[in-house]
């Protein structure tokens, strides 16, 4: 007798760009600004961390704390506290999360100054997928109003020499997609079900 096993579906989570992003209404909203290069140039981080599973643990943090997640697509610059003051600005709550190509991410409040900000990951080769679904909570918590304690990373002296030349690459890469006075865009999250 010959056995079949069925193998599970594979999804895939793929950004859907769809015209220019307006400022939310919704108080229980956080917005995740993306570069201008994140996942349609660039599809991973410095350390080959890929961009869709990073937005899917952003989206899953923000979620479970019980908000709504948006993402865009920030064109007019490539400085991630920008990122996230301009996504800031399109929440309805006030609360934005940046992230560049690379990896680095900010969790940035509108009535803060651009450079300003509520957390700054800056060393992006030691985010884990975990550390973004903690950012995605974070930033949902700062959205209620709450306080939250920052998230907790790993400090390394060694990580900026070691991957300063791929940094610099991976910022001259995003920077050339850079569009001056571009509106940002909104990204639709679309899952797709393969059979495996």
């Amino acid at each position: 007798m010959e056995t079949t096993q069925k193998k599970a579906p594979v999804f895939t989570l793929n950004l859907v760009e769809s015209g220019v992003a307006k400022p939310g209404e919704r108080s229980d909203e956080v917005v995740i600004g993306v570069g201008p290069a994140f996942d349609k140039y660039q599809h991973k981080t410095l350390i080959d961390m890929p961009h869709k599973a990073i937005i899917k643990e952003l989206v899953a943090g923000v979620e479970e704390e019980g908000l709504h997640a948006r993402v865009v697509r920030i064109l007019r610059t490539s400085d991630v506290s920008f990122m996230a003051w301009d996504a800031a600005n399109l929440s309805g709550s006030g609360i934005g999360i940046g992230i560049q190509s690379k990896g680095t991410t900010v969790i940035h409040q509108r009535d803060l100054l651009p450079l300003s900000n509520l957390e700054l990951f800056s060393q992006a080769p030691l985010l884990t997928l975990e550390t973004y679904r903690q950012i995605g909570k974070n930033a949902a918590r700062y959205a209620r109003k709450e306080s939250p304690s920052p998230v907790p990373v790993v400090n390394d002296q060694m990580v900026r020499p070691k991957f300063m030349a791929k940094a610099a690459l991976f910022h001259i890469k995003e920077t050339k997609h850079v569009v001056a006075d571009a509106k940002p865009v909104t990204l639709n999250i679309e899952i797709t079900r393969e059979e495996a």
